[in-house]
């Protein structure tokens, strides 16, 4: 099994700057040629045309270019810092390793859950001296740079300012959120895409081949490599971690595996590779895992997704995300709080029971708890999504809310005001005020708004649902109130 997720060497070919240079980001235990390195390690790509997917970014002259290219970077402009933002598996660590290799560069690694303040001015202090006396770029990798603090990321901007130091910096948090301006500012910002299937796809069929991944030992089936690239997500790490595990499982079940072990020792040429099927993914990787961050993106993402389905009627996406958010963990009480707002905003006065539900599934999911409080949320989803639509109300509120904000609204009628207190009548307050109910059909002729809003109309109910009824009847209350 060691010659099987061991094979090959990393550094093949290489020599001892290379190694030098990369030496503070080869993990503990012997480095990427390692035969316990993970098979996500070993692939690393060595070369910028190795990387898989990314291309938006690799484009000839582009800063990755540049910055990879070292000291034989061409053209009057020098490298640039550059922030990394992508999700998990999409190779912000390998661009980085693959920088590492340039000439001309000292490669330094930190990780924000580490280190602090005073590893930054370290590595300040031995950037400036290495660039004055021996002419050298120091690279600083810095990984999940949103977990540094603003102190933190203030240390880093004198030695970016004056390129002390080149940053790579990388995060799966949005930037604009998570990093400070002045660094923003000092940086080029970069996009990482995820995956598409065909890039996950090859890299999978170059593991299994590639000496420095399983080396021809085992082979995919075709219903087991569309499994890996499906439960991938577009996550690189994800896709290989899977894969060597499933290779495991294949081995394990393999009848000839201590041929292949007695056969490889003896230098006779082994069997057939072994494949690696469906049954063996299913079992190595079980179910597939969520990508969710609660305190990062793909919270706030899944949500807005979550309510756009239900505002678009799709009951089926609707239903997906609200499985995506709760097999993730999030806090059913968040999804029964976007629910009430949703059944308030876009189902509206279409079908008023709308809320009526949501309020109710937000009180059973605290009464009664989860599991079983998935039930309720689902029921007030199925609602939501196939109900008629109408903001028509949330509208009128802020149309009403602009007007307000403009200086509109000067003042409240006479009839209208407060006439209990001691004065009130002297001031004419609750004069000719009329008493809805004494009038037919509890309907008075009166003025109710002020009196530059007389005739201004805020709610304009659509043909959706329960306000086709509506719209009928407050035709008919505008007409007898304005006595028209």
């Amino acid at each position: 099994m060691d010659d099987l997720f061991g094979a090959g060497q990393d550094n093949a070919g290489g020599n001892d700057d290379d190694a030098e240079e990369s030496a503070d980001v080869r993990p503990p235990g012997g480095g990427p040629s390692s035969p316990r390195s993970p098979l996500a390690v070993r692939m690393r790509p060595r070369t910028l045309d190795d990387v898989v997917g990314q291309q938006h970014l690799l484009g000839q002259g582009s800063p990755l270019r540049q910055l990879a290219a070292g000291t034989d970077a061409t053209g009057p402009a020098g490298p640039s810092s550059l922030i990394l933002w992508g999700p998990p598996g999409t190779g912000k660590t390998t661009l980085a390793h693959v920088i590492a290799k340039g000439p001309g560069r000292k490669f330094v690694e930190l990780s924000a859950i580490t280190a602090g303040v005073k590893d930054v001015r370290r590595v300040m202090d031995e950037a400036l001296t290495a660039r004055d006396l021996f002419k050298t770029t120091t690279v600083l990798f810095l990984d999940e740079i949103h977990r540094f603090n603003k102190a933190q990321q203030d240390a880093l901007l004198p030695g970016v300012e004056n390129r002390w130091v080149v940053l790579v910096a990388a995060t799966t948090e949005n930037p604009s959120f998570s990093v400070v301006s002045p660094l923003l500012s000092r940086s080029l910002l970069l996009t990482l895409k995820p995956l598409t299937d065909a890039d996950v796809e090859g890299l999978l069929l170059r593991a299994t081949a590639d000496a420095r991944g399983l080396g021809g030992k085992v082979e995919l089936s075709e219903e087991a490599l569309a499994h890996l690239v499906r439960l991938s997500g577009g996550d690189a790490r994800r896709a290989l971690t899977a894969l060597e595990a499933a290779a495991g499982v294949a081995f394990g079940d393999a009848d000839d595996i201590r041929a292949v072990d007695s056969d490889a020792a003896a230098g006779t040429a082994g069997p057939a590779p072994v494949k690696i099927e469906l049954k063996h993914t299913e079992r190595a990787l079980d179910v597939a895992s969520v990508r969710y961050d609660r305190a990062g993106d793909q919270h706030y993402d899944v949500a807005s997704a979550f309510i756009k389905s239900i505002r678009g009627s799709d009951v089926d996406a609707a239903l997906h995300y609200l499985a995506r958010m709760l097999e993730a963990g999030e806090d059913p009480r968040f999804v029964a709080r976007r629910i009430v707002i949703s059944a308030a905003e876009d189902v509206g006065m279409a079908d008023p029971t709308a809320l009526q539900t949501a309020v109710a599934a937000a009180q059973a999911v605290q009464l009664i708890g989860m599991p079983e409080g998935r039930i309720v949320l689902a029921e007030a989803v199925v609602h939501l999504a196939t109900a008629p639509k109408s903001n028509a109300a949330y509208m009128g509120l802020n149309q009403a809310v602009a007007d307000v904000r403009a200086g509109l609204g000067n003042g409240i009628p006479a009839h209208l005001r407060d006439a209990h207190y001691p004065g009130s009548k002297q001031l004419g307050h609750g004069k000719g005020y009329k008493y809805a109910h004494d009038a037919p059909h509890s309907v008075a002729t009166q003025q109710y708004p002020p009196d530059d809003l007389v005739g201004r109309n805020y709610y304009e109910p659509t043909a959706n649902g329960a306000e086709r009824d509506i719209s009928t009847r407050l035709e008919r209350l505008r007409k007898i109130i304005r006595g028209q």
